[in-house]
């Protein structure tokens, strides 16, 4: 596999130079977290596993599992935890996240699952003709229901699920989680710049809370003069040295 080696915050992260490479949203989905202690992580088609290694990083007891069902992005993954020191806490498993909701051995085992997960339907959008991205953004091998079918059975009563999403499936979304007896808690959208629309929304929910939910203060990612505002020169940190392409990367 051709790939390149970057670096974000304090990881180092081994990527595919043509396939899935992740993108602010990932960043954006870790910043998003917001629990003082946590002890067993899921991360949800975990790519690469940039969230799930950034998240050890930060709760340092917490144990974490990257789910992901294709070959080439757990071969990247397992040698990303290797990388960064990781191989103690942070485990990988090539799944089929539908197929976990039908497994009993990981019933109510999570504190926190996170994903990033394909929010394109089949027939709507540009197919990637590059497998791994085409997985990546739509919804080839896993469903919206048959994902939160699967948090849900995974999570542990009062588990937190965060994830990030395009808000034109905002209300299908949160249709589905209340049926699955998960409760939005939590919600912010995110904007490239302040004139324009949401371009994608963070979703913190809670398995078996209770009713109410807090919108936050928007997020942009550029100011007026096209730069990028202040908080998210501190998610971003381009300094780093890792680049993302073009804004359109920004929805994976």
């Amino acid at each position: 596999m051709d790939v390149t080696l970057d670096s974000i915050r304090d990881v180092r992260l081994y990527q595919s130079r043509t396939g899935y490479r992740f993108s602010v949203d990932s960043l954006l989905l870790y910043e998003f977290v917001d629990l003082k202690n946590v002890s067993n992580i899921a991360d949800l088609g975990a790519g690469s596993g940039i969230v799930g290694i950034l998240l050890a990083k930060r709760y340092p007891q917490a144990k974490v599992t990257l789910f992901e069902i294709q070959d080439s992005l757990i071969a990247l993954a397992q040698k990303n935890v290797a990388l960064n020191n990781l191989r103690g806490r942070v485990t990988t498993v090539k799944c089929d996240i539908s197929e976990l909701s039908r497994r009993n051995a990981r019933f109510g085992s999570y504190d926190l699952v996170v994903s990033n997960p394909p929010f394109r339907r089949l027939k709507s959008g540009r197919i990637n003709l590059e497998e791994e991205r085409a997985i990546a953004r739509h919804e080839i091998k896993l469903g919206l229901s048959e994902f939160i079918d699967a948090a849900a059975r995974i999570l542990r009563a009062r588990g937190r699920l965060c994830l990030i999403y395009h808000p034109w499936r905002l209300a299908e979304l949160v249709e589905r989680l209340k049926k699955r007896g998960m409760e939005p808690k939590r919600i912010r959208f995110v904007h490239s710049r302040i004139s324009s629309e949401a371009k994608m929304v963070l979703l913190e929910a809670v398995k078996t809370g209770k009713t109410g939910m807090r919108v936050e203060n928007p997020f942009f990612i550029y100011d007026e003069k096209g730069q990028y505002t202040e908080e998210m020169g501190r998610v971003y940190k381009p300094e780093v040295g890792i680049g993302y392409g073009s804004e359109e990367e920004f929805c994976k």
